[in-house]
């Protein structure tokens, strides 16, 4: 297959020194696309597409995989003419482990090599952002409320210094606002609660399997709601957490659709693999097997 791989070479941290290290090696077998601003990886994805490039490979954390991913939609007939892949080079890399890619940059290259297919679900999602109507792809999760919040409040300086915990002090930090009342609106019912999740596959922030059912090519959406983000909330999660890398399940309420909507009051925050995007209302669906990925 022709191969893009699009990096941003000013990225920091030992796997993107190590991703630099094998850049001679790894052009000589596919075209390399440097990003140089935020949004440069959706640009050059969708150019690649139009060039006819049949693997897109997108060389970062899960929020260059998202931009990435819209790319590939913005081209005509994207999703039918490229593929998309994953060299895991992020701070958590969960849609990396949900595809069981490995971490290292070798063996995942060589997996890219093979390019054994699979098609999984497209979720999408329909918003508004200054007055005009934005449609925007995700793969893995999404989420609105405490977890967006604190991905808004991220540092990123110093998340380049210590990794995930600094989604963990921001959300720390987010407990301390008031939170706002979110509803959930799916097949005829109602939901609410204080922070939503939404997954395609099972993981979220790492090796947590917050949605345990979750099937990357079952149609559906899993959703967790909280219906108390606090710290009463925070203490009850953290032992299981720990222990078992999975919610109590009483203090939480499911529901799996193809369609729902989300509303809140005004300036609630949703985020889609990890990247703050707007704010709701916003309508959730998805596409049954409609994007192609290379795996194992």
């Amino acid at each position: 297959m022709r191969t893009c791989v699009i990096f941003n070479p000013a990225a920091r941290g030992n796997k993107a020194r190590h991703f630099r290290h094998s850049l001679d090696e790894i052009a000589s077998q596919c075209a390399l696309k440097a990003t140089t601003a935020a949004g440069d990886a959706r640009r050059l994805a969708a150019e690649a597409v139009a060039d006819g490039f049949e693997l897109i490979v997108a060389a970062g954390g899960d929020g260059t995989v998202n931009e990435t991913l819209n790319g590939i939609g913005d081209a005509p007939d994207g999703f039918v003419r490229a593929r998309l892949g994953v060299l895991p080079l992020g701070t958590v890399n969960v849609f990396a482990r949900e595809l069981k890619l490995p971490l290292l940059i070798e063996r995942a290259w060589e997996i890219l090599q093979r390019g054994q297919e699979k098609k999984i679900d497209l979720p999408r999602v329909e918003f508004s952002m200054n007055g005009k109507r934005e449609q925007r792809y995700f793969v893995q999760l999404a989420g609105a409320g405490l977890d967006a919040r604190a991905i808004e409040l991220v540092d990123w300086r110093h998340k380049k210094k210590i990794g995930p915990l600094a989604y963990i002090f921001a959300g720390l930090k987010t407990l301390r606002e008031k939170q706002v009342k979110i509803s959930a609106q799916a097949d005829g019912k109602i939901f609410s609660g204080e922070l939503v999740l939404i997954g395609n596959g099972k993981f979220y922030g790492g090796p947590f399997q917050i949605f345990p059912q979750a099937n990357l090519r079952d149609g559906l959406l899993d959703v967790c709601i909280f219906p108390r983000a606090n710290w009463s909330t925070l203490i009850r999660c953290v032992p299981n957490f720990l222990l078992r890398r999975k919610l109590p399940e009483k203090i939480v309420q499911r529901f799996c659709a193809a369609n729902f909507e989300l509303s809140g009051e005004a300036k609630t925050a949703f985020e889609l693999d990890g990247e703050w995007i707007g704010n709701l209302p916003a309508t959730f669906s998805i596409e049954r097997e409609r994007l192609r990925v290379i795996v194992p």
